[in-house]
């Protein structure tokens, strides 16, 4: 399917399609005149992407992992033994920005309750 049809069918735009391809996440076919094709893999990969974003990765970790990517049942799952080493420091980094997080939000806490009571909104 051509570019426009991918990204209706993913929820997503152009722009970010474009971008996916910049990055090196996703390799559609080129057609006559350049024109993008969209193989149901790649729609997949798409997905994959879009799953790893949100558990917090970037697209340069991203790109590095997808090639010991599999499908498993419409989620990403390891191909490849060393990949759990590498998704474990993620989820370390990951886990030290929330405990970062958390303290800042506990000092914010501490000097909220030492404010007067009418200077609290």
């Amino acid at each position: 399917m051509r570019i426009g049809e991918a990204a209706r069918s993913l929820g997503l735009s152009l722009r970010t399609l474009r971008y996916y391809e910049e990055r090196g996440l996703v390799r559609p076919a080129r057609g006559e005149g350049g024109q993008r094709w969209y193989a149901e893999d790649d729609l997949r990969t798409v997905r994959h992407v879009r799953t790893l974003l949100a558990a917090g990765l970037g697209t340069a970790v991203i790109a590095e992992l997808l090639p010991c990517m599999r499908d498993d049942d419409g989620h990403p799952a390891p191909a490849c033994a060393e990949l759990a080493g590498r998704l474990t420091q993620e989820r370390d980094r990951i886990s030290g920005a929330i405990a970062d997080l958390e303290s800042a939000r506990g000092t914010l806490e501490t000097i909220i309750a030492a404010a007067p009571a009418a200077a609290v909104g």
